[in-house]
């Protein structure tokens, strides 16, 4: 009766890449010989059968039943394959890089076969046997076509430089892909920034993202109107179909309710940009933190005069404003076990060193003490308002003196109690260091801070109410974690530790986070 339970409730949502490409007539038979369901074969992973029966889909163990017909695979020499598709900006150096540190640590050798620029494949085979046991095939095109091709059951992974949006989760889960905004998902592989630069000898040193947007609307057209010289300001932007610049349409242009101007220069690559805009004085264009070449950063500046850098440190912790994580999506359907393997290993220290190592922002959780972050604690100072005395400031440095801040830190989407897609990997990636014993049995504490609107009161309440929920998400999570293993304390200090000013959507959202310090 187990083998029917099976048989009749188990689902898949999509058709894989799995043998044989063309669907041919199979029986699959108990091991007791006392079953039998005949039907479609649809795929086989190495380990389950999926096959088109009379009661619909259905996904056997392969361990439990026999296979005859002509459809039935090669069991012994099976060798799974799976797809991945999308940002070109992922799959040119940071996935090829993660799949040979993967072989690497699985006692695999690998050959890259290569047909052009934008596709390849991997071959993964036992180093003892020299078998074939993956090949991996890789499309380099951009978010949209990842997204597309999913879609289309022509890509089992996708690389995304932005997250999924509405309509590609609404197609995705109409074709029982499952639902594309849930974290298990999607996973974070790395991090990265959408950075202004300009050329070294530009003597701008910062820009508001309010101004920012003026320049690449073409309101601003003379350096001088943001402190620069009396010269033509000269536009670049990658091509509009890719990650980055969707990216900072929708954070950039989309917050301030402006059109690009139609005199931006458009590139295909970041470094074609980059260079482009090292060559021109009076040019700025718009990259990636990982991609800077020979242009020099811009900060970003808030109203009250606080400027904000990208940096590693501000990448991970999400103080700077324009953090770009870098996704990586699957469909709800069962993949063969060396993706499964794969998209396990991307979560280990190892896949991570990898990620720094090819110049993108790691996910190690770092530690900072109160004594390195003189700035914030200036900035408290200089921005405390009416209602935030000096005894509550005193009260948040006895609290937090002792202990030392974490890279990983929580925010929320604009106007939501919804933690952001970074915040949401977070959640993930502090439950997994909790189950694995990191903090060995260190007191962690979950920090509140609230923007500046509205009483203070009420705002320390709201802030310690969105620090304990952070706590909770996090627990429901470690599954393995006893309370009693490590203590999870909960703070609120509401409007105490501003990040940038309360007047605007963007430095509203940088003050309400929920920070992670431990001692």
């Amino acid at each position: 009766m187990g083998f029917l339970r099976v048989a009749f409730f188990a689902t898949v949502f999509a058709i894989g890449l799995g043998l044989p490409a063309v669907s041919q007539d199979v029986t699959l038979t108990s091991r007791d010989g006392k079953i039998s369901i005949s039907g479609k074969l649809l795929t086989y992973d190495g380990e389950y059968f999926r096959i088109d029966s009379e009661f619909g889909a259905l996904t056997l163990d392969g361990s439990g039943v026999t296979c005859a017909g002509v459809g039935c695979p090669d069991l012994k020499g099976f060798v799974a394959e799976f797809t991945i598709v999308g940002s070109k900006t992922m799959g040119d150096v940071l996935l090829p890089a993660l799949i040979e540190s993967f072989a690497v640590q699985s006692s695999m050798t690998l050959q890259r076969i290569v047909t052009d620029d934008a596709h390849f494949t991997y071959v993964l085979s036992l180093s003892d046997t020299g078998s074939a046991v993956a090949r991996i095939g890789f499309r380099l095109t951009n978010t949209d076509v990842g997204f597309a091709d999913m879609l289309a059951g022509q890509a089992d992974m996708v690389l995304a430089t932005r997250e999924v949006t509405q309509t590609e989760a609404k197609a995705a889960k109409a074709a029982e892909l499952g639902d594309m905004t849930q974290p298990a998902r999607s996973r974070i592989v790395g991090l990265d920034g959408v950075v202004p630069v300009v050329a070294p000898d530009n003597p701008v040193r910062a820009v508001s993202l309010d101004d920012l947007a003026r320049l690449f609307a073409g309101q601003i057209t003379n350096w001088q109107e943001i402190g620069g010289p009396d010269a033509p300001v000269y536009l670049h932007m990658m091509a509009a179909d890719s990650g980055l610049a969707q990216q900072f349409m929708r954070k950039v242009m989309g917050r301030s309710d402006l059109q690009l101007s139609g005199n931006v220069v458009r590139h295909g690559a970041a470094a074609e940009l980059v260079d482009a805009v090292a060559r021109d004085p009076f040019a700025i264009g718009i990259s990636r933190f990982s991609e800077l070449g020979n242009a020099r950063k811009v900060a970003l500046r808030g109203a009250c005069g606080m400027d904000f850098s990208a940096t590693r440190q501000s990448l991970k912790t999400e103080d700077y404003p324009l953090t770009m994580p870098l996704f990586l999506y699957t469909p709800a359907r069962r993949l063969p076990k060396t993706a499964r393997e794969f998209l396990a290993f991307l979560r280990s220290p190892a896949a991570q060193r990898v990620v720094q190592r090819v110049g993108f922002v790691d996910q190690q959780v770092g530690e900072t003490g109160i004594e390195r972050q003189g700035q914030r604690l200036a900035n408290a100072i200089a921005l405390a308002g009416e209602e935030t005395p000096l005894d509550e400031l005193q009260r948040m440095v006895t609290v937090l003196r002792p202990a030392k801040r974490l890279t990983v830190t929580f925010r929320f989407e604009t106007g939501s109690t919804r933690l952001d897609a970074q915040s949401r990997g977070n959640v993930i990636l502090l439950a997994r260091l909790l189950e694995a014993g990191y903090f060995g049995g260190r007191e962690l504490m979950f920090v509140g801070f609230s923007d500046g609107e509205g009483d203070a009161a009420v705002n320390r309440k709201i802030a310690k109410r969105r620090a304990a929920a952070v706590r909770t998400a996090v627990t429901n999570v470690a599954t393995t974690l006893k309370p009693s293993e490590l203590p999870l304390s909960v703070e609120g200090f509401g409007e105490a530790l501003p990040m940038a000013c309360d007047d605007s959507d963007w430095g509203r959202d940088i003050n309400r986070r929920v920070e992670v310090w431990v001692k």
